[in-house]
């Protein structure tokens, strides 16, 4: 089931409220489960068994890690716990890639086992595999297996992330507060999450599926393919961690921000800092910081963060293009903590350029299907293969998006959200717009609806997460 769908709008969700708050405080955990487990499963009901069978060894795990915590018997532990919730990933994500690779470099022929993805099993593996680490490193062990089960199934940021730190909402799984205006802020929240996908990310998804299929490639469409793309996945991204904090929000959960602003940063080292920063800040707690971060010499913090983002960029998909997207950025981060970024302070005009330039060459990569699309596609960009500057078919699809990707590039700047706050400021205008934001966020949820009905592109991105 879809944020971005009619039966997740106007049947789930308003039953999933209504029965949570009609329910007495104490069987409210039981009702945001259940509510969560009928998500999971609407979809693929068969995989609600697998994440059942993760979170009890997650429960069972995290109360044996605390009772032998300190001692070799707590670490063995822990690393049986997280071993186990890898496994899982790597039989389900990676099991066909591996088998593939060593199919083409031995020879053989050894039978793959394609099987189907678990949506969300990245994300709610690293909720399991951190819940464990910080036991071992002194949280206390969730004793109430129900509680643990909202934390890892809770359906707002089940399948599409954020990643949710025990420790971050460990207090608020016993005791957290619901009240009128935290129901306000959470809709508000996600309904411009929604509005972000429905409006902005899916409208040049279509561009890119337009160039995809486009029998009359220029270096013009390349560039509008590779910009389209870069502000369709930030808006998809940061649309859905809008809607998941809006309903974390609405249920009484305060989840950390996971977007801010990214394309408005001057280094790949701050890019990092705003895009997707609860998958940044995990890699960096458990397994940069482990590895022993930039505490053993330079070469070390080089290998180390070579490491962290050749497994980042395997997290993101089980293709050779996903590695390589990673060790990109390994690459240019290596670069810039030896030299560059002291350089880019010069000038915050060219190292905004260089950063965008990058990140978009990057996320070209990160979409093609595999090795030889993502090297055609960054061919293109510079008119490889004979290709003309301008074909028609570009010229049509920049007056058809020109203005969705204009909306796109101020969308992805606080120019927006820094106006409406100092107009919300205004003893004046705060006053109108109060008064108006009901109505405005009423009208954008019929417009969307709009969109959905009319059977409106829609894709879902995550399901190879």
């Amino acid at each position: 089931m879809l944020f971005s769908s009619i039966t997740f709008l106007y049947y789930f969700l308003p039953l999933a409220i209504a029965c949570y708050f009609v329910s007495p405080q104490k069987i409210r955990n039981g009702v945001l489960l259940a509510a969560s487990l009928v998500f999971y499963g609407w979809g693929e009901p068969k995989y609600v068994l697998l994440m059942g069978i993760s979170i009890v060894l997650g429960y069972i795990f995290g109360l044996l890690v605390e009772k032998y915590r300190g001692g070799k018997a707590g670490k063995a532990l822990c690393l049986l716990s997280v071993g186990i919730s890898l496994s899982f990933l790597l039989c389900f994500k990676y099991a066909d890639f591996f088998i593939q690779n060593a199919n083409a470099l031995a020879g053989a022929s050894f039978p793959l086992l394609h099987l189907a993805l678990p949506v969300g099993i990245s994300f709610y593996t690293f909720q399991l595999i951190s819940y464990t680490i910080d036991v071992y490193r002194g949280e206390a062990a969730q004793k109430n297996l129900l509680r643990l089960a909202v934390y890892v199934a809770m359906f707002p940021q089940l399948i599409a992330g954020p990643i949710v730190r025990y420790s971050d909402i460990a207090g608020q799984l016993s005791d957290r507060v619901h009240s009128w205006h935290g129901a306000a802020c959470g809709i508000r929240r996600f309904v411009i999450g929604l509005a972000k996908k429905i409006l902005l990310a899916n409208q040049l998804g279509e561009l890119c599926s337009v160039f995809r299929a486009s029998g009359e490639k220029s270096v013009l469409f390349y560039w509008m393919y590779a910009i389209a793309f870069a502000l369709h996945i930030y808006f998809d991204f940061s649309g859905y961690s809008d809607m998941a904090i809006g309903l974390g929000r609405v249920f009484g959960f305060r989840f950390l921000e996971n977007f801010d602003y990214p394309y408005i940063s001057a280094s790949i080292t701050e890019f990092w800092r705003r895009w997707h920063i609860s998958l940044g800040t995990w890699f960096r707690d458990y397994v940069y910081i482990p590895l022993g971060g930039n505490r053993r010499g330079r070469g070390r913090q080089l290998f180390n963060i070579l490491t962290v983002w050749m497994l980042t960029g395997f997290w993101h998909g089980a293709a050779w293009n996903f590695v390589l997207w990673g060790l990109l950025f390994a690459a240019l981060l290596m670069v810039e903590k030896l030299w560059l970024l002291k350089r880019l302070e010069k000038s915050r005009i060219l190292s905004h350029i260089y950063t965008l330039f990058f990140v978009m060459a990057s996320f070209v990569v990160f979409h093609a299907e595999d090795l030889g699309q993502a090297f055609s596609d960054l061919a293109g960009l510079w008119g490889a293969g004979g290709i003309p500057l301008v074909s028609r078919e570009a010229v049509y699809c920049l007056r058809s998006f020109g203005v969705i990707l204009l909306a796109g590039g101020i969308g992805a700047t606080p120019v927006i959200r820094d106006g409406i706050r100092k107009l919300f400021k205004s003893p004046v205008w705060g006053r109108v717009l109060y008064a108006m934001e009901p109505i405005a966020l009423s009208v954008l949820l019929i417009v969307m609806t709009a969109y959905l009905v009319d059977g409106s592109f829609n894709p879902f991105l995550y399901f190879r997460f």
